[in-house]
């Protein structure tokens, strides 16, 4: 399944959100009893495999928001919603295609040019699978590959090295410019510590020239409104 931000907002914009976002989906994990066999937080999107526990799927996950969130709108001073309503899913019916899911979730990384390889990516689940397991359940998937765990690893690793052919929800935003360049140039041009700031400006004319600022050098209505969290209907009319 794929969370996402609202309006297709940054929400990890710091270190420490996705540090909380982790240690908030290992609470309701524990409260819920659901198993996670993978995960993994992008700049505005969470991707998780996850199978059901002891409560529907739908209301796991609007918990695991509502305290997100709560968290979330504290540190930033926001107000209001920060995930989609909907979130987007499908059910693996195959083990083959249970392995295929894990493999594509944890290559998104490359795929987005967020990191050269994926055991050096810190926010998805296949660190776990080749160290110390937090919050996924491994020992099943491994189990699939070997019953000898370190020749089970030895066979994930080397499905990992395979590209994934895999389109699972794909999310295929275009843009310029990458979301690491253009968070640098809102933060400058707009003299802000972090993005979301930009939503505090109270005067509309400063705001807005700030916007037109930021399409001048490069950056598009939608990544604004990604990164930032301004609506795009503020945007545009700016």
């Amino acid at each position: 399944m794929i969370l996402r931000g609202i309006n297709r907002q940054t929400i990890f914009e710091e270190e420490e959100d996705s540090f909380k976002f982790l240690e908030t989906l290992k609470r309701v994990k524990d409260k819920c009893d659901f198993e996670i066999y993978a995960y993994c937080l992008m700049g505005n999107h969470v991707h998780l495999l996850i199978k059901e526990g002891n409560e529907e799927i739908g209301n796991t996950i609007r918990r695991l928001g509502a305290s997100f969130v709560y968290w979330y709108n504290l540190k930033y001073e926001r107000n209001g919603h920060l995930f989609q309503d909907r979130f987007k899913s499908e059910v693996v019916e195959d083990l083959p295609n249970l392995l295929n899911v894990i493999r594509y979730i944890h290559q998104n990384p490359l795929k987005a040019g967020m990191a050269d390889d994926i055991s050096s990516y810190l926010w998805s689940s296949y660190r776990e699978y080749i160290g110390k397991s937090r919050i996924i359940e491994k020992d099943f998937i491994l189990k699939l590959l070997h019953t000898d765990k370190n020749k089970a690893l030895i066979h994930f690793r080397t499905f990992h090295m395979q590209e994934s052919q895999e389109n699972h929800l794909e999310i295929t935003d275009q843009q310029k410019l990458t979301d690491t360049r253009a968070t640098e140039i809102i933060r400058n041009i707009c003299n802000v510590e972090h993005c979301l700031d930009l939503q505090k400006i109270s005067n509309p004319t400063t705001r807005d020239t700030h916007i037109k600022n930021l399409k001048s050098h490069g950056l598009s209505i939608r990544q604004i409104a990604r990164l930032t969290g301004i609506s795009r209907k503020v945007i545009s009319k700016a």
